[in-house]
């Protein structure tokens, strides 16, 4: 159990796509938040109290959470510093790097000698089966994107809020590091041995036989060169009923690979309902969510509109402008779940 309320970490980094982990947070989880902390040359913010390591624990901090997402998910000289710092100053360590947290040695010592915690997020649980793609009760949507990080997650949890409030069952199901941190389980999807990846998701989202949605969050891109192997057996896995497409309409490239530019919009939905249709023939798509933050509040609504007329689906900015359209077409297709009989034969 990572011990909350937390100070969330930016340290030097001044790439806001790279602190989505803390801002995750800082969104979906104020009220475990007394700060954070950065060194003088990040320009970044969360909007939250700036504080020292001593500061955060006489407020009452427990953990520091590492919320960054660099490439490759290396723990740097920098982080190990300010890790070995926070554990004196009293906190806990957490982090869904790639790189764990129980494999540095200095953190190693430094925690037992203060009898403080390492909590490293990216661990699979050991017995993930490998999947097996039979038709399960229960309904699923799963959020797709152009690239990675294009707000998957916030759609996701956006969607779970918004039915929610409709009386309706939805329950997020998390598989990256930020989202596990938000929701308290899920899986690493990233850190799954390949073989394995469509048998994690069949895991974290069993048959339902209460005509309520899990709500998978997406990763990566079909489009990806490095990460389109992740995208796909969450695809399978997922046996998704529903997609979203999720995009950022200012970026110009794969995030990381600037020789490949994005793919469209109907390219990317066409690409995705087809490797879904392995495992649900009868997937559709219900939305579509555009990342406006970058964008004034008149040019956001006139590009959801072209984007509504271009593709024949609800489109909005989930966190800025709601769900209700995508809801809205979600009850409009699908009626109860209807239970799936075991097969003999």
């Amino acid at each position: 159990m990572i011990r909350s309320p937390y100070l969330l970490y930016l340290g030097h980094s001044n790439d806001e796509v790279g602190i989505k982990t803390s801002r995750g947070l800082a969104v979906f989880r104020p009220d475990d938040c007394v700060g954070e902390f950065r060194h003088d040359d990040c320009a970044l913010t969360l909007g939250l109290s700036r504080m020292t390591l001593e500061q955060a624990v006489a407020a009452g901090a427990k953990t520091l959470v590492l919320g960054i997402a660099n490439a490759g998910g290396k723990l740097g000289d920098d982080l190990v510093a300010d890790a070995i710092a926070a554990i004196a100053a009293g906190l806990d360590v957490a982090s869904g790097l790639h790189n764990r947290l129980r494999d540095d040695p200095a953190l190693v010592a430094v925690a037992e000698e203060h009898g403080r915690a390492l909590h490293d997020v990216r661990d699979p649980r050991p017995d993930i089966p490998i999947g097996n793609g039979k038709r399960r009760a229960g309904r699923r949507l799963l959020t797709v994107g152009t690239d990675c990080s294009v707000g998957k997650m916030y759609a996701s949890l956006c969607l779970e809020r918004g039915m929610r409030a409709r009386g309706l069952t939805a329950d997020f199901r998390a598989t990256g590091q930020t989202g596990i941190l938000i929701a308290g389980s899920g899986v690493p999807l990233d850190a799954v041995i390949a073989d394995f990846i469509s048998g994690a998701i069949e895991q974290i989202s069993p048959a339902r036989e209460d005509d309520g949605w899990d709500l998978i969050e997406g990763q990566g891109s079909l489009f990806h060169p490095s990460f389109a192997g992740v995208s796909t057996g969450l695809l399978h896995g997922a046996q998704p009923d529903a997609l979203v497409l999720c995009h950022d309409p200012v970026r110009d490239h794969m995030r990381g690979l600037p020789h490949y530019p994005l793919p469209g919009l109907k390219e990317t939905l066409e690409a995705n309902l087809a490797v879904a249709r392995l495992t649900n023939p009868d997937v559709r798509a219900v939305g579509v969510a555009l990342n406006t933050s970058k964008l004034a509040p008149e040019a956001a609504k006139r590009l959801c509109a072209e984007t509504e007329d271009a593709l024949g689906l609800p489109c909005t900015d989930p966190y800025a402008m709601g769900v209700d359209s995508i809801i809205d077409r979600i009850t409009a297709c699908f009626a109860p779940s209807p239970r799936v009989a075991t097969l003999s034969r």
